[in-house]
């Protein structure tokens, strides 16, 4: 349902006759990449204070760098690239500054993209703001566009807060077209959560130690034909793990050629078949060693990069229907669709809890597109409608003013997570998502479909009406169940009414015969059939009769 109001005819788009101008379908392509963690059990006293020492270390290096990075803006280049790797080298190793370097372009490249994304949400509150203070006081708004303020008061607090909009949006500008950013390493809202540890339920000293895992560098990147993949942070088919030691902190080694071996070892339960495979042939695999304060917990994270994998033709995705999914704030609300575009089953809803931490939402997200997709492969479905939800545009206040609790709501959505752990899941499936336009989904949804389907025993929300709605532009065909007869009178003259089947399907939707298509002879000419009295209800055996008689209605004048 949110759809609706994020995509409407104001959000984008051509409006042709009311209606916006709606994108086609299309296949999300899969995600390449791989992680999977690995908790380091048992480690001794001596292995802690090692990883503490070298991730500390090692996240002074990552500092300066990212400073050295983000004073150069947009002057980076290849030649400035070699000469921080250069700078590195020397108080680290080869690799370890290829590693720091890359990490910190990459971090210079996230905040840029959020400070796009800041951009263009100022520039939406700014013309909201600016189309509401051109109309006069008390004009009502519209479906499509809001209205006027109610008072003058209003009027006037709201042109301050534009003013205060358009500085932000000038002083923010100045620093996109310079090419400066501001990162902090370790988090922001970590950084202020020092300035209010009651408000945090934290101590000074639990603070600090979240501070120092949060700025920790303990990571490299893999190198293919390099024993195991990976010579800086080396991990054996059999689990057991060793880190090559940078120049100052060789002392430390408890193995030859400066490597430090931990008493722990890790295991991978999920693809650990795979990460063997790609240990053994010496490709590449990229590691990560952090600590899990809240829990007391190390863990080692492995990555690698797959083969790419060509995307799924979308003629081939919808081949074996489609499962449309409607996404809400507290649950999917999913139904069946074959190939024409029929409704197949009953509805089926896999609820979610977005409350508490990051990590039960993240859990819980996890879980609901776990049981869906079961669902799906048990349906034999061969793909999976879903809406291109974005609402970067929509979050601010100025847009939805005074419904603070609709704003919550869509703030609330983690729609881009959503997005990229679907298509990471369903790959493993053999399933293909399908992204569609979310327009009107809702409305036409519950137009079309919502009281049809609805009897004593199914009970159909405007939700699941939706579903049918993605699912049906997902396989690309029309909302609506019917399309408008064709011309010639109104009858089936040029063609089928109907848009989800082929003249030629035996399956199709076609249209009652009318009652006096009957075979020959059957109807009396000017005749009308009559029907016998029954016969006795002692008699239940009896045959009934029919005749026809001759109606002298039809000889009148």
């Amino acid at each position: 349902m949110p759809g609706d109001r994020s995509y409407g005819a104001e959000a984008g788009g051509v409006v042709v006759g009311g209606v916006r101008d709606l994108a086609g379908p299309f296949v999300v392509p899969g995600s390449s990449g791989v992680a999977v963690r690995g908790r380091l059990k048992h480690l001794t006293p001596e292995d802690e204070r090692v990883l503490r020492s070298v991730g500390e270390y090692q996240g002074v290096l990552a500092s300066r760098d990212l400073k050295v990075r983000c004073a150069q803006g947009l002057d980076h280049g290849a030649e400035t690239w070699a000469a921080r790797k250069r700078e590195l080298t020397k108080v680290s190793s080869s690799r370890i500054a290829g590693a720091i370097t890359k990490a910190a372009h990459d971090q210079w490249a996230l905040a840029r993209r959020g400070q796009a994304a800041h951009i263009r949400s100022l520039e939406a509150g700014i013309r909201t703001l600016q189309h509401r203070l051109s109309l006069p006081i008390g004009t009502k708004g519209t479906k499509r566009a809001a209205g006027g303020y109610r008072s003058r008061q209003e009027w006037f607090q709201k042109s301050r807060r534009l003013t205060t909009l358009e500085a932000r949006h000038t002083t923010i500008m100045a620093d996109w077209r310079a090419g400066r950013v501001r990162v902090v390493r370790g988090g922001r809202r970590l950084l202020n959560t020092r300035h209010h540890l009651d408000a945090a339920g934290l101590t000074q000293g639990q603070w600090r130690e979240r501070w120092e895992a949060g700025r920790s560098f303990l990571a490299a990147d893999g190198e293919s034909g390099k024993r195991f993949g990976n010579e800086t942070i080396r991990v054996t088919p059999t689990g057991q793990v060793s880190i090559k030691l940078p120049a100052p902190l060789a002392h430390l080694a408890n193995n030859e050629h400066g490597r430090y071996s931990l008493a722990s070892t890790v295991a991978f339960a999920h693809r650990g078949v795979e990460w063997a495979d790609r240990i053994e042939g010496n490709r590449a695999v990229a590691y990560r060693i952090h600590l899990d304060t809240a829990r007391g917990r190390w863990y080692l994270t492995a990555s690698w990069q797959g083969p790419h994998v060509q995307a799924t033709p979308w003629e081939a995705a919808r081949a074996g229907g489609v499962i449309g999914v409607d996404t809400n704030a507290d649950h999917f609300a999913a139904y069946r669709l074959d190939t024409h575009g029929n409704p197949v089953g009953e509805p089926h809803r896999f609820t979610y809890d977005l409350s508490g931490t990051t990590h039960h939402r993240d859990a819980q997200i996890r879980h609901a597109l776990t049981r869906l997709l079961h669902w799906a492969q048990q349906s034999g479905v061969t793909g999976i409608g879903i809406e291109d939800l974005d609402f970067s545009t929509e979050k601010t206040r100025e847009k939805h003013g005074r419904r603070k609790r609709f704003r919550q709501l869509i703030s609330g959505m983690p729609t881009g997570k959503l997005k990229a752990r679907l298509v990471s899941m369903a790959a493993e499936q053999g399933l293909t998502i399908i992204a569609v336009d979310p327009a009107y989904t809702s409305m036409w949804g519950g137009q079309h479909w919502q009281k049809p389907l609805t009897t004593p025993r199914r009970k159909m929300s405007r939700h699941d009406a939706a579903g049918i709605a993605i699912g049906r532009r997902a396989l690309g065909h029309p909302i609506r169940r019917r399309t408008a007869p064709p011309p010639h009178d109104r009858r089936d003259r040029v063609g089928h009414r109907t848009a989800q089947a082929a003249p030629s399907e035996r399956e199709r939707e076609g249209t009652r015969p009318p009652a006096t298509d009957h075979a020959p002879g059957d109807v009396p000419p000017n005749g009308t059939r009559k029907r016998q009295p029954s016969a006795p209800k002692t008699v239940r055996d009896a045959p009934r009769t029919h005749e026809w008689v001759q109606d002298p209605l039809m000889h009148t004048g």
